[in-house]
């Protein structure tokens, strides 16, 4: 991997990006998922490169659908295993019952494997997906394969950098969908039922803070912070905080 100095302004972001290619490199992630963190590390400036109130919520809400879903399911592509492995075991290790499955647009048996040895290496103890044998309704892709164990049975479905069209397909399926995507205008954060709109790292983070905090609370207490945030809000707040943003920017003067 390319030497990036600490000193450097977007120290972080270079790292991640070096990351990302050395691991195309490797066949965990595709050219195609490089041009996909790029445009959400776009709206990731515009948001300030921060957690905002709006998203804080969101997570906060998210955490509190997957401690009472009965058989929630985290789901893993390439870009996840290879940004966020040890964030999604962390998330495992706060619920127990949440199932991490791996789900590839792109599948190979290859590639399922080193996404499944990432999670594992990262201490998710049981990956499903590697080998499914259950399709969603309306997908003609490989994204259709389910695990019969995981999503196909599952009534909430966490999906970070989800595509639209599964994420829709499973809304229909009558899956409860909380999406992780920095786009607010992206048909994923339209669809789902709870779009936290944050960054990948920084939102699984902050579910598994919350998590956490809240698996003691009441089922009473969980059901109303669940039931809290409103989808097309949380996406409005996001625009807003966007639109502010630009506006105050476009007064500074160099």
């Amino acid at each position: 991997m390319t030497v990036i100095p600490r000193s450097h302004p977007r120290y972080r972001s270079l790292l991640v990006r070096a990351g990302l290619a050395e691991e195309m490199q490797r066949g965990l992630v595709v050219p195609e998922g490089l041009m996909a963190h790029g445009r959400g590390e776009a709206f990731d400036y515009l948001l300030g490169e921060r957690t905002t109130p709006s998203a804080a919520r969101a997570a906060q809400a998210a955490a509190a659908r997957l401690l009472l879903a009965e058989r929630p399911v985290l789901s893993v592509n390439g870009n996840v295993a290879a940004l966020a492995s040890r964030e999604v075991a962390a998330l495992a290790r706060a619920i127990p019952h949440l199932r991490v499955e791996v789900n590839l647009f792109h599948r190979t048996p290859r590639r399922a494997e080193l996404v499944a040895h990432a999670l594992r290496a990262a201490g998710v103890k049981e990956v499903l997906g590697v080998r499914p044998t259950a399709r969603l309704r309306g997908l003609a892709s490989d994204r259709s394969w389910v695990d019969p164990l995981g999503i196909l049975r599952a009534d909430v479905v966490l999906v970070p950098l989800e595509d639209g069209d599964r994420a829709q397909a499973l809304v229909l399926a009558g899956k409860f969908v909380i999406a992780i995507d920095l786009n607010p205008l992206s048909r994923t954060a339209v669809v789902a039922q709870l779009p936290i709109i944050d960054e990948l790292s920084r939102a699984l983070s902050h579910v598994r803070r919350e998590a956490v905090r809240l698996r003691r609370k009441a089922p009473r207490t969980l059901r109303a912070i669940a039931s809290s945030a409103d989808g097309p809000a949380l996406r409005g707040e996001a625009l807003s905080t966007i639109r502010e943003r630009l506006l105050k920017l476009s007064r500074m003067r160099t």
